[in-house]
């Protein structure tokens, strides 16, 4: 078999990895009243391998962070708990398990906020209407501007948080500041209409998430952080005007502050020739950012080959492929079919279809029976 880059082992801090096939961190909306359920345990237990390197779903820092229902928290004691079967079920298999923590600002609703209250963004201005994957439509309130003696205590519940989910067994952290959730919503102009010390320029606007980071990195250690970042996408009407200034920006700082990685997303892939094709435009924060550097955002066994072999990036992150292929790693190995992820069960609450019934290369089922707990 010929030589795959995908396969080649890694040292990522103090952790080997046996490959650079790294499963994304994927929202699943099954974590009953915020907390971790004992599903879960087979969920991650099925994606882990020896050698193996694995995300949580965003993980929601306080009781004011979920702009999903049933995500899970690491903010209470009850949540620690329920966390450590998981992480340790995942440690059997050998596999490295960091919590991404996070927290959604105004892309939630009152619904999820405590006593009904609006949602805490770095603006007033709400996220347009948004058409969901299964036809509904989402409308969301106008969130309450932090204030700046506030945020301060944001920052706090993000080292708290941080603190639990290493108390609760996790090798790592991955903080989340993507997808327009609240650490984007500062630092995207599209969002951050401040006129305090965290709004106009791009040293301000990176302030809060700038702040966060260091503020982790000082509770658990640097080795034990990475970040999540998306310069080029908009999500939740959340975007930037210079996106390639942005991500430069904070990757420099990144490498400043000294943390394990930096977790990029790619821009949406473009149709070239009838193909869609990756655009590769992360080239500059890769060498701006001299830890480990992962990339993510609509990635084949081949191309993430390619971007391994290039030097591109060092870990290459999977979701949708990896959620409907518990053994990934695997199938890539030997060249093998993968399932087709249906996107009709990625939020559904059900503890079982969508979530743990994709099945295997082998023909055995893996069970919760399978599982010595």
């Amino acid at each position: 078999m010929a030589a795959m880059p995908l396969l080649d082992p890694y040292k990522l801090g103090k952790f080997d990895l046996s490959h650079r096939i790294v499963m994304a961190p994927l929202t699943r909306c099954r974590s009953y009243g915020n907390v971790p359920q004992p599903h879960a345990i087979v969920y991650y237990s099925q994606r882990a391998t020896k050698g193996g390197f694995l995300i949580t779903e965003a993980t929601g820092v306080s009781n004011t962070a979920h702009g999903y229902k049933d995500s899970p928290g690491v903010w209470s004691k009850e949540q620690v708990e329920a966390w450590k079967p998981i992480v340790s079920a995942v440690h059997a298999k050998g596999s490295l398990i960091f919590c991404q923590i996070w927290h959604a600002g105004r892309s939630s609703i009152t619904d999820f906020q405590p006593n009904g209250q609006a949602p805490i963004s770095s603006t007033d201005k709400p996220v347009p209407t948004q058409y969901l994957h299964d036809g509904n439509v989402q409308e969301y309130p106008a969130p309450r501007r932090l204030t700046t003696e506030e945020i301060p205590q944001i920052v706090n519940d993000f080292r708290l948080a941080a603190r639990n989910a290493i108390d609760a067994g996790f090798d790592g952290v991955e903080i989340h500041g993507a997808n327009g959730y609240l650490i984007e919503q500062f630092m995207k102009d599209s969002t951050n209409d401040r006129g305090d010390e965290y709004g106009g320029g791009i040293d301000n606007r990176c302030r809060f998430a700038l702040e966060v980071v260091e503020a982790v990195a000082e509770e658990v250690g640097g080795h034990r952080v990475g970040m999540r970042l998306s310069p080029f996408l908009d999500l939740m009407d959340c975007w930037d005007s210079d996106p390639e200034a942005l991500g430069l920006h904070m990757a420099a700082k990144l490498n400043e502050l000294g943390i394990l990685y930096c977790h990029m997303l790619e821009p949406r892939m473009v149709k070239v020739e009838g193909r869609y094709q990756i655009p590769h435009r992360l080239l500059p924060m890769r060498k701006a950012f001299r830890g480990t550097f992962m990339v993510a955002g609509g990635y084949d066994r081949e191309e993430g080959n390619k971007v391994v072999a290039e030097g591109y990036a060092d870990l290459v992150v999977y979701g949708r492929l990896f959620l409907a292929n518990p053994d990934l790693p695997r199938r890539f190995e030997v060249g093998a079919a993968l399932n087709k992820y249906n996107r009709l069960t990625f939020y559904t609450p059900d503890p079982v279809v969508g979530y743990t019934d994709y099945p295997f290369l082998e023909t055995s089922n893996f069970t919760q029976d399978n599982l010595d707990l």
